[in-house]
């Protein structure tokens, strides 16, 4: 199982940033984000091998699940 930033959305916001930046923003003008959109991935080989069951409320929620 994985959990972590979605890089897409990521990558798109520091791009506003700099566009922001080359338009003539001070840097220290723009306030720090966190990420806001995040991924879940759900690998069932791995879980199977360690034992695991994993409930299907968590493999419905899941933004993609390895077989």
């Amino acid at each position: 199982m994985a959990y972590g930033p979605n890089y897409p959305d990521l990558f798109r916001r520091a791009a506003e940033v700099i566009d922001k930046i080359l338009r003539g923003a001070r840097p220290g003008d723009i306030p720090v984000e966190q990420p806001t959109k995040f991924y879940l991935v759900i690998n069932l080989k791995s879980a199977k091998a360690l034992g695991l069951t994993v409930p299907n409320e968590l493999l419905l929620t899941a933004d993609e699940v390895v077989e």
